[in-house]
């Protein structure tokens, strides 16, 4: 291992302009004559619009036009699409309603855009929109999923607002497995809403150019291509190549920067109205109004099991809130995403779920950091921890017990794990979490008069989201590979093109580290280029942990072209045969002798050509390579919370956390460890402190940092992080992807501490103070002793 190569704990190169204001953001990138955008929103969660005046919101200062749905409409400007197709169990398709940018006849939530002001600034702008006179005609809301069948109809295409009614797996094999089972485990979760808060809020900034005909959009997006293609080709701004998306630095995206959004359609559709550059800066509270929110499931799961502690089968049926309209690829999030899942690390015989999706008054809802996968281990973990304790068994031992041991496994649910090795995680986790003392430290809390718990959750993940004829089959719009272009400079520095997007994962290093261990060149001599769709051809982007085991291997592709033309060149400089060159550390030499030529010899060589005879060598040294998995990976791990709970007045505190996780190879320890970290504390927040909350109207209770309870440092321990090893066999660089770790597996160990100290299954996410310490109140004393 090179100083700067594969296994490194290189520092971030990109870090420097973080840290010193450096970056360029969305919201820095400035055009000449720019304008911004304010958005009018609905107060309502339901109503009709009977009209809208505009007149004296045009005539005030600095006012340049106000635009309406109705003017949208009037441009043939199209509708937001989900591109990602599920059918009911009865074959039928999803019921996915219209979604116009600016709400036309009916909003459906509270926050959608009725119309657009644009202005010279963005004070003038909301003067201005202070003064658009909009008349509703307020409707019933409905905010519950669980009553959204029964609820006021919010589209026309959806009877009972129901998106779709979805299942995976044997129903009869699993109904057999559970009449025969000798222990059932029955629990009912809530999965609660999230916001996901990036510390960047989202931004768009358009202009267009009469004298191309060409629109260019600095997005704050997680895939440019993605959303200049579903922009042009769905929604109809314009053509593909007449439309140029960036994606400058992105602070923070965790899935919600995935997705296409009104806002953005409507700055490019302004540009070109108003002929001047048109931006929009979301602020916070629109950030909680109209960013993708995550999770919301309400579930009813049950485990069977026989008199030895064996899993037989697992059932269950989920309601899944969409929210007003379905974003960009929510329908795969509470089904392919999730229902996979329910095997856990666990060899499970018989799986059977049932998803129904439905529409409600509220943001949409769509992936946020984990996407399915944290909902899926919730289920499952749970399941498990309660089953051991009614068994009367410990925890660790039912796992044991039902542990896949042997690779590869089919499970029943489509998945099919390639490699792993779940006892290590769990041993190493136990002998770093010290749970033989565990006992004592309990005691020793219960003189202090504390309560101590302590909670495992073994999860796995399915990351890469490929490959593109498996997403394909399951309704994916899109295929799932990735692109790279390698290329070398004559003084034999090194570009790369890659369709990965980053927002803080860190790929400016970890690619360098790649190309840098591979080329046997200086790690400073590599650059990263991504996030312009005219520089890069055409690329996927970030999400679900795939830059690494698919982006980085779309890389290695293109550097074995590299490095095969390189030998080329060399066997011409050195007058040797092709299969005699040798490359190993930056030097290609002839085998059996010490003739040899440097890596920036080798590079000059291939653009002066002198040494070419013919047309038999081309010029240049710059190859690409498409990527296309064969499977997906399967990060797996073993995550152990310890908490302890002040008695009087239900608060807790989390005092350990072990994680053992398995990301098969690793390019940067430290960069895994601040992403296991990260997702920690988002696990946490999720399990402890954060939560949507909508009133009966569809009134967002949650909407500021002041009501929507973020996870702080205090709420946090000092972490012990390690990993164990077992490579992925799907891609060349054995990687499996540790971005959603921490989000999947924190918090199902943190309810199952909590739980374990309590004495009562019955606790809810967020476990605030106040719902600990009601479900003590709830706890036999002996149970709670």
């Amino acid at each position: 291992m090179s100083a700067t190569g594969i296994g490194a704990a290189v520092r971030r190169k990109e870090d420097f302009r973080f840290i010193t204001g450096k970056g360029q953001y969305t919201d820095d990138v400035t055009r000449p004559g720019e304008t911004r955008a304010v958005f009018v929103r609905s107060p309502h969660a339901h109503a009709k619009i009977k009209s809208i005046d505009a007149g004296e919101a045009k005539r005030m200062p600095g006012v340049i036009d106000v635009l309406t749905g109705a003017d949208l409409a009037g441009d043939k400007i199209g509708n937001l699409i989900c591109g990602w197709m599920v059918h009911s169990k009865d074959g039928s398709p999803m019921k996915m309603s219209p979604h116009p940018a600016l709400a036309a006849g009916k909003v459906n939530h509270v926050g959608d855009a009725v119309a657009v002001v644009i202005a010279e600034s963005v004070a003038l702008g909301k003067d201005a929109a202070e003064k658009v006179k909009v008349e509703y005609e307020e409707l019933p809301a409905v905010v519950d999923p669980a009553q959204a069948k029964s609820g006021p109809q919010i589209h026309d295409v959806a009877p009972k607002n129901t998106i779709y009614e979805w299942s995976l797996g044997d129903a009869k094999a699993t109904e057999a497995a559970f009449a025969a089972a000798k222990h059932v485990t029955k629990l009912d979760f809530i999965n609660n809403r999230l916001a996901p808060n990036a510390m960047e809020p989202r931004a768009a900034l358009a202009e267009y150019d009469a004298g191309t005909d060409q629109l260019t959009l600095w997005n704050t997006s997680q895939n440019p291509h993605v959303a200049r293609l579903v922009i042009s080709a769905f929604v109809g701004i314009a053509p593909e190549h007449k439309l140029r998306v960036i994606a400058p630095d992105v602070g923070g995206g965790f899935g919600s920067k995935i997705f296409i959004y009104p806002e953005e359609v409507v700055c490019l559709w302004a540009s070109r109205r108003v002929r001047r550059p048109v931006k929009w800066t979301s602020e916070r509270t629109e950030a909680f109004l109209t960013d993708a929110h995550g999770r919301d499931h309400i579930t009813h799961a049950e485990l069977a099991l026989d008199a030895n502690g064996k899993i037989l089968a697992l059932r269950a049926h989920t309601i899944a809130n969409l929210g007003a309209y379905m974003s960009t690829f929510s329908s795969s999030v509470p089904t392919y995403l999730y229902a996979t899942l329910l095997s856990g690390q666990y060899n499970i015989p018989h799986i059977y779920c049932e998803v129904d999706a439905v529409y409600t008054n509220t943001v949409p809802v769509d992936a946020y950091r984990g996407a399915g996968r944290p909902e899926a281990t919730f289920v499952v973990e749970r399941l498990v921890e309660v089953a051991a304790r009614e068994m009367g068994l410990e925890p660790p031992e039912l796992r044991k017990r039902n542990f896949i041991t042997s690779f590869p496994h089919q499970t029943p649910v489509i998945m099919a794990y390639d490699a792993g090795d779940y006892n290590a995680s769990l041993k190493r986790a136990m002998e770093l979490a010290d749970v033989k003392g565990f006992g004592k430290r309990k005691r020793e809390a219960a003189r202090h008069g504390k309560l101590r718990g302590l909670g495992y959750s073994t999860y796995i993940e399915a990351c890469g989201i490929a490959p593109s004829q498996a997403v394909g089959s399951l309704g994916a719009g899109v295929g799932l590979w990735e692109s790279a272009e390698v290329r070398v400079n004559p003084t034999g520095s090194v570009e790369v093109l890659t369709g990965s997007h980053a927002h803080g994962q860190g790929h400016e290093t970890t690619f360098a580290q790649l190309v840098s261990e591979r080329l046997g060149i200086p790690f400073e001599n590599v650059s990263i280029v991504h996030g312009d769709t005219d520089k890069v051809q055409f690329g996927m982007g970030t999400y679900g942990s795939r830059s690494g085991a698919v982006g980085m291997s779309a890389i290695v592709k293109a550097l074995d072209k590299v490095e095969a033309k390189a030998k080329k060149v060399a066997a011409h400089m050195l007058e040797a045969a092709e299969g005699d060159i040798e490359f190993k550390d930056g030097k290609f030499t002839v085998a059996g002798t010490d003739k040899s030529a440097a890596w920036g010899d080798v590079a000059l060589n291939a653009y002066i050509a002198h040494k070419f005879s013919g047309q038999e060598l081309e010029p240049g040294l710059k190859e690409t390579s498409f990527y296309d998995p064969t499977n997906f990976t399967f990060p797996a791990g073993c995550h152990i919370c310890e908490i302890e709970i002040d008695r009087d007045t239900g608060k807790t505190e989390i005092v350990k956390w072990t994680a053992v996780d398995d990301f098969g190879t690793v390019i940067n320890p430290m960069i895994v460890e601040g992403q296991v970290h990260g997702g920690i504390a988002q696990g946490v927040g999720q399990a402890m402190l954060e939560g949507v909350i909508y009133d009966k109207d569809g009134q967002l209770v949650t909407g500021s940092m002041m009501d929507y309870t973020m996870p702080r440092a205090h709420d946090l321990p000092a972490f012990k992080v390690e990993t164990t090893e077992t490579k992925a066999p799907s891609n060349p660089l054995g990687m499996k992807g540790c971005g959603e770790a921490g989000a999947i597996a924190a918090p199902a160990a943190v309810i199952n501490a909590i739980t374990d100290a309590i004495g009562t299954e019955q606790l809810a996410m967020p476990a605030t103070a106040n719902a600990v310490w009601s479900a003590l109140q709830r706890a036999t004393p002996r149970a709670a002793a």
